[in-house]
């Protein structure tokens, strides 16, 4: 079994680790695979954004272990789910929500309130550790997600803005930056001619070398969809791009 961890812990302070180390003691013969631990602090809808993007390339049976988690400690419930041969365990707050609807079927959600599967005490600052990453571990061991509490309705709170159609132009926004200042927009891949960016026309190329160099290009990117760059560079620093900005795509 694989134990999938998504954070904005990053790697100094020894957070992850301590996850590790919780999950295999439990269960030493697991597989631990470090999805990101670099979601900007607080940052729900990114860490979203990336369990949707990566969660289809991982076995069915994974475990997803996602703590984005500026509520923890208050009244926001820590739940399992389990979906389309996926599990998710982390708090309730949406970061579990884009993949969800990717995955199209009815979520089993609980709210972990079954002690026996938690770390004896749990602290009010790092559910990461005290119950996310034991109840993970237990999933691998064969424990149903019905035997770690209370069976709930799951409820989406969050959603990616939406796109608007006109005719063949699509308009679209800036709604996150990979590590190498590419700007990620919610405009999905499709067949366009070119774009505007800034009310000035960007090209369309189908590789990161084909882009024309300190210029702003598009491109199909690995989320699934359209990304701004500029070859060799970063189209956030270089050009300022901010999160919110539109784009627009002209279809073929």
């Amino acid at each position: 079994m694989v134990v999938a961890l998504l954070t904005d812990f990053g790697t100094k302070d020894g957070f992850v680790g301590a996850m590790k180390g919780v999950i295999l003691s439990i269960n030493p013969n697991v597989q631990i695979v470090d999805v990101s631990h670099e979601v900007e602090p607080f940052n729900i809808l990114e860490g979203a954004l990336l369990l949707k993007a990566h969660y289809r390339f991982f076995p069915k049976g994974t475990v997803f272990v996602c703590v984005v988690d500026p509520g923890v400690g208050s009244e926001r419930r820590p739940l399992a789910v389990s979906c389309g041969g996926y599990f998710f365990v982390g708090p309730d707050n949406g970061i579990f929500d884009l993949a969800l609807e990717d995955l199209g079927s009815e979520p089993k959600a609980v709210v972990i309130e079954n002690r026996k599967f938690t770390l004896p005490e749990i602290s009010r600052t790092f559910h990461g550790r005290d119950v996310f990453a034991p109840v993970a571990a237990h999933i691998t061991r064969g424990v149903p997600v019905e035997e770690l509490g209370r069976r709930v309705k799951y409820e989406q709170k969050l959603s990616l803005p939406e796109t608007v159609r006109e005719g063949k132009v699509v308009r679209g926004r800036i709604i996150h930056f990979d590590r190498f200042g590419n700007a990620i927009t919610n405009v999905p891949c499709g067949n366009y001619s070119h774009g505007k960016v800034r009310g000035e026309e960007v090209k369309v190329v189908p590789f990161f070398q084909a882009g024309e160099k300190g210029k702003l290009n598009l491109i199909c990117g690995s989320f699934g969809f359209m990304e701004i760059f500029t070859p060799m560079g970063s189209a956030k620093d270089t050009f300022g791009l901010k999160l919110g900005e539109e784009v627009v795509l002209l279809e073929a």
